[in-house]
C-alpha cells in the first residue's frame, strides 16, 4: 500500500447529489476518509427530482435512515407507479406500477399465461394482476405483511438535501460555505488545490463534482467529453411550479403527454410538483410557461422555473482524480424518475472501487464502464415510451416516431414483438415486468408467447388466473387509504415553513 493513502475527499457542490454522496461515503466510509463540501447558498440548486424508485429504500436501509422520520422531514408521500396519460393516443391511460404482476415460473413470466388466457377470453386487464397498480388505482396503501408492496417516495428535494446535510455533519463531515474560484492542477493534470472567493485554499486527494450542468471540475477544468444524444430524445426543456394541493395526495405520480412533450404532476403532503417538460424546437418557453400554467390546478407557491438541458452522459464520469456524480455526469430526462437513482448507484460504484492508496486506470474503468452500461439501459427505456407511439397530431410526436433508435432497444422490442421475451440484465434498473407494462400500454401485441402456456388445461388457466385476480382484490379491499395511512405513519409538522 501506498505511503501516502488517499485520504482527503472532496465534494463540490451540494444539493441533493452532493448531500447524498456526502450521506453515503460519511456512512460507510467516515472513519478513515476525511470529507469536505463546499457549497455556496447563493448559487442555486436544481433539485433533480421529487419522484423516486423503489432502490432507494436499499439505499436509505444501509445508511441507517428511519423511514418515518425521513418522510416526516420531506413531506414524503408513498409512490406505487407513473400513470401515463396520452402517450399512445390521445384518449389512452396506462400504469407503470412497481413491484411484480401475477406469478411467474422459472421457465416463462407470468404474462405469457396472461397472455393465453386472454386469447381464451378467460382474462381481463394484464393491470388486474398488480397489487401495486390496483391499489393506486383505489387511494390506498399499507405496510402490512399481507400487502408487502414494492415503493417509492415523492419527496421535497430540498428539505432532502437539508436532511442529508444534517445527517452527513453529525457524521463529521465538514461543510464549507463557499464559491470555487480558481482550481490548481499538478504537471500530471490532477486536481490539488481548490481556491475559494474567500481566499481560503483546499487541498485533495480526491475530487467529486456535484456543481450540475456547470460541470465545474469534470467539464471547465478537466474538459472531458460530453455524449449527446438529443438524436434520440428530443425534450430538451423544463418549467417547473409547485402548487397548494387540493385534495389528498395520490400515491403515484401523473405524467401526461402533451402536443410537444408531457407534464408531471407530483404530490406531496403539503402541495403538487408540477413540470412541463418540451422540445424548444417544437415549443416556445413563453408557450410552455402558459401552457404549464392553463394546466395546474391550486394556488401557485413559487415562481415558474425554467431549466435547458442537454440529454447525453460524460463520456468518463470518473477522469484522474475527480469522479463527476448527478448531472455534471450527464442527465436523460425526468420521465421515469432516475435521477436521484443514477446518483446513488454512481456513489456506490465509487465507494466499492475507492483507491485507498492510490488512482489506478483498472478501477476508473470499471467504474466508467458500470456508469455507462447502467445509464444507456435507463436512456433505452426512456426513448421506448416515444417511439412506441401512435401519436401523429403534431410535429414533435411524429419526430420521435421517426428517431432511428439504438440497436440495444431495437432489439428488446423485437424480442417482446415476436415471442413477448423481456429480460433483466445485472445492470438494468427496470425489472422485466416495467418493460412489459409499458410495451404493451404503449400498444405492443406480441405475435406469439411461451409454449410453457400451453401446458395448463383451460380450466386450470382460469383458475389460476382468476385467483390471482381475486387475491389482488381481496388485499387491495383491506389497505386503508393513502392519506389516512400518512396522517398516522408519517404526518408533517403543518407549522413548517417549505
Amino acid at each position: 500500500m501506498s505511503s501516502n493513502p488517499l485520504k482527503k475527499v472532496v465534494i463540490v457542490g451540494g444539493g441533493t447529489a452532493g448531500w447524498i454522496t456526502a450521506a453515503a461515503l460519511s456512512r460507510q466510509l467516515g472513519n478513515v476518509l476525511d470529507i469536505t463540501l463546499i457549497e455556496s447558498d447563493l448559487i442555486g440548486t436544481i433539485g433533480v427530482g421529487e419522484s423516486t424508485v423503489p432502490p432507494i429504500r436499499i439505499f436509505h436501509k444501509l445508511l441507517g435512515i428511519d423511514e418515518q422520520s425521513f418522510m416526516k422531514a420531506t413531506a414524503a408521500t408513498f409512490k406505487l407507479g407513473i400513470e401515463f396519460n396520452d402517450w399512445y393516443t390521445p384518449g389512452s391511460q396506462y400504469m407503470h406500477s412497481f413491484g411484480k404482476s401475477g406469478k411467474d415460473t422459472w421457465l416463462g413470466e407470468f404474462h405469457h399465461f396472461w397472455m393465453r388466457a386472454n386469447r381464451l377470453g378467460i382474462s381481463q386487464g394484464f393491470s388486474d394482476h398488480s397489487l401495486e397498480m390496483q391499489a393506486a388505482k383505489s387511494g390506498r396503501f399499507g405496510k402490512e405483511p399481507q400487502a408487502a408492496m414494492t415503493y417509492a417516495y415523492h419527496l421535497d428535494s430540498s428539505r432532502y438535501a437539508t436532511f442529508l446535510r444534517t445527517f452527513s455533519t453529525n457524521l463529521g463531515v465538514k461543510r464549507i460555505e463557499g464559491k470555487v474560484t480558481q482550481v490548481v492542477q499538478a504537471d500530471n493534470g490532477h486536481i490539488t488545490t481548490l481556491e475559494l472567493e474567500s481566499g481560503q485554499h483546499l487541498d485533495g486527494d480526491l475530487f467529486i463534482d456535484c456543481t450540475g450542468f456547470s460541470g465545474l471540475l469534470i467539464d471547465k477544468t478537466l474538459n472531458v467529453d460530453y455524449e449527446d444524444w438529443s438524436q434520440w430524445l428530443l425534450c430538451d426543456s423544463a418549467v417547473t411550479v409547485q402548487t397548494e394541493a387540493q385534495e389528498d395526495p395520490l400515491p403515484y405520480t401523473q405524467a401526461t403527454a402533451h402536443p410537444e412533450g408531457w407534464r408531471w404532476q407530483i404530490p406531496l403532503q403539503h402541495r403538487l410538483g408540477n413540470g412541463l417538460v418540451y422540445s424548444q424546437q417544437h415549443l416556445s418557453q413563453d408557450a410552455a410557461l402558459e401552457r404549464l400554467q392553463q394546466s395546474v390546478s391550486g394556488k401557485p407557491l413559487t415562481d415558474p422555473k425554467v431549466l435547458h438541458y442537454k440529454t447525453g452522459r460524460r463520456r468518463q464520469p470518473w477522469y484522474r482524480n475527480c469522479v463527476a456524480i448527478g448531472l455534471s455526469s450527464g442527465f436523460i430526462e425526468p420521465l421515469e424518475s432516475t435521477s436521484i437513482h443514477l446518483i446513488i448507484t454512481a456513489v456506490t460504484h465509487l465507494m466499492k472501487l475507492f483507491p485507498y492508496d492510490e488512482i489506478r486506470e483498472s478501477h476508473v474503468r470499471q467504474y466508467n464502464d458500470l456508469v455507462r452500461s447502467e445509464v444507456e439501459s435507463v436512456r433505452d427505456f426512456i426513448i421506448l415510451h416515444y417511439h412506441l407511439t401512435k401519436r401523429d397530431d403534431s410535429p414533435f410526436w411524429r419526430s420521435c416516431k421517426a428517431v432511428d433508435i439504438p440497436d440495444s432497444l431495437a432489439h428488446r422490442i423485437e424480442l417482446f414483438k415476436s415471442q413477448a421475451h423481456v429480460f433483466q440484465s445485472n445492470n438494468d434498473l427496470f425489472s422485466s415486468d416495467s418493460w412489459v407494462q409499458v410495451m404493451l400500454g404503449q400498444g405492443v401485441s406480441p405475435q406469439r408467447y411461451h409454449p410453457i402456456a400451453d401446458v395448463m388445461t383451460p380450466d386450470h388457466l382460469q383458475k389460476f388466473i382468476t385467483g390471482d385476480r381475486n387475491s389482488v382484490q381481496q388485499t387491495v379491499r383491506q389497505l386503508p387509504s393513502h392519506q389516512s395511512f400518512l396522517d398516522r405513519y408519517c404526518a408533517m409538522d403543518r407549522g413548517q415553513v417549505f
